[in-house]
C-alpha cells in the first residue's frame, strides 16, 4: 500500500472516531420521509398539469371552431398613470329645437285650406264698393264711415253675425231731384258692405227673412208704450238675391208721444256671391221713405258691388 493511500485510511479512521453514526431505525425513518415528500410534490405536480389541460378544453370548446381569437393581452401600465380610456365614436348631431320638423303633405298635393273668406272676395272693402248719388241727389259728401248697426232691431234677432268676414258701413244724406234746394237732406241712408264666409251669405238672408217673420211688431225704442210694425215685401229682383222690409213707426211728438201719421222706411238687402250690401233708409225729421229714389239708389248700390267684385 502507497504512503498516500495509508495517510488518507488514517484520515477517514480519525473522522469516523470522532463522530458517531446514526441508529439504523433513524436512517430508515428519514429515508420513508424523503420518500413521501418526493411522492407529494410529484401528485401535485401531476393535478396542476390536468387542471390546466381541463380548463383549456373547455375554453376551446366554448368558443368553438369559428370564434376569433381572443384579445392580446395588455401591455402594463406604469404604476400611478391611469390607461386612457377609449374614444367615443362620434355620433349624428342632434337637432336644434328650432329646427322646422319635415312636411308631410305629399309633393304636388295642394296646400291645407283655411276657415277665411274664400278666394273671390276681397278681405278689405275699398270706397268704391259703395255707389255714388247722382249729382242731383249728391248734398256735396260721400258720406261718414262710421260704426254703428247695419239693420234696425227686429225683436233682438241678429242675422248673419256668426260668418262675417269684414264689414264695412257709411251714413249718407241725400235729397230728392225734383226737391227745392235746401240746406238740409230729404232723407239719410245707413248703407253697408258685409263679407261672408263662404255660405254665410246665403245664409244670413235666410236668418233676415226668418227674423222679420217673427217679429211683426215690436215697442218703439224711443217710446216703449208705442209698437212699430215690421213686414216682408215684393221687389226682390236685385243681386243673386235680395231681401226687402219695411217698418212702420207712429209719428211722435218731442216727447215721444205718438202724433197722427206715421213713418214708414224701407231696409233692402242685397246679396252678390259672398258679399251683402244693405240700404236701410231712416228719413230725415219724421220723413218717410220715397220708394223710386230708394229703388234707384238700391240698383246703383248693386252694380257697385258688382263692379268690385269685377
Amino acid at each position: 500500500m502507497s504512503r498516500e493511500l495509508t495517510r488518507l485510511y488514517r484520515a477517514l479512521a480519525a473522522d469516523t472516531d470522532e463522530r458517531a453514526l446514526p441508529a439504523p431505525d433513524q436512517l430508515r425513518r428519514r429515508a420513508d420521509r424523503q420518500a413521501r415528500n418526493r411522492a407529494a410534490l410529484g401528485a401535485l405536480t401531476a393535478a396542476v398539469l390536468v387542471a390546466g389541460t381541463a380548463v383549456g378544453t373547455r375554453m376551446v370548446l366554448i368558443a368553438g371552431p369559428d370564434a376569433p381569437p381572443g384579445p392580446p393581452a395588455a401591455s402594463p401600465t406604469a404604476t400611478g398613470t391611469p390607461a386612457p380610456s377609449p374614444t367615443a365614436s362620434p355620433s349624428s348631431p342632434v337637432p336644434s329645437r328650432t329646427t322646422q320638423p319635415p312636411s308631410s303633405r305629399t309633393p304636388g298635393s295642394p296646400p291645407p285650406t283655411s276657415a277665411g273668406p274664400t278666394a273671390t272676395t276681397a278681405i278689405s272693402i275699398p270706397d268704391r264698393a259703395f255707389f255714388a248719388l247722382p249729382p242731383a241727389n249728391d248734398l256735396g259728401t260721400a258720406g261718414d264711415f262710421v260704426p254703428g248697426p247695419v239693420l234696425p232691431e227686429l225683436c233682438g234677432a241678429m242675422p248673419g253675425e256668426g260668418q262675417i268676414a269684414q264689414r264695412r258701413a257709411r251714413s249718407l244724406p241725400y235729397r230728392l231731384a225734383d226737391a227745392a234746394p235746401a240746406s238740409v237732406p230729404d232723407g239719410y241712408y245707413r248703407h253697408s258692405i258685409t263679407v261672408y264666409r263662404t255660405g254665410g251669405a246665403d245664409e244670413a238672408l235666410r236668418e233676415l227673412r226668418g227674423a222679420v217673420r217673427d217679429c211683426p211688431e215690436q215697442p218703439v225704442t224711443e217710446a216703449p208704450a208705442v209698437t212699430s210694425t215690421q213686414r216682408l215685401l215684393d221687389g226682390t229682383g236685385y243681386g243673386d238675391e235680395s231681401v226687402l222690409f219695411e217698418l212702420r213707426n207712429p209719428n211722435l211728438d218731442v216727447e215721444g208721444r205718438p202724433v197722427s201719421g206715421e213713418e214708414v222706411h224701407l231696409v233692402r238687402a242685397i246679396r252678390v256671391g259672398d258679399v251683402v250690401t244693405v240700404l236701410w233708409e231712416q228719413g230725415w225729421e219724421g220723413s218717410s221713405t220715397d220708394r223710386a229714389q230708394f229703388d234707384a239708389d238700391s240698383g246703383r248700390a248693386a252694380e257697385a258691388l258688382r263692379g268690385w267684385l269685377g
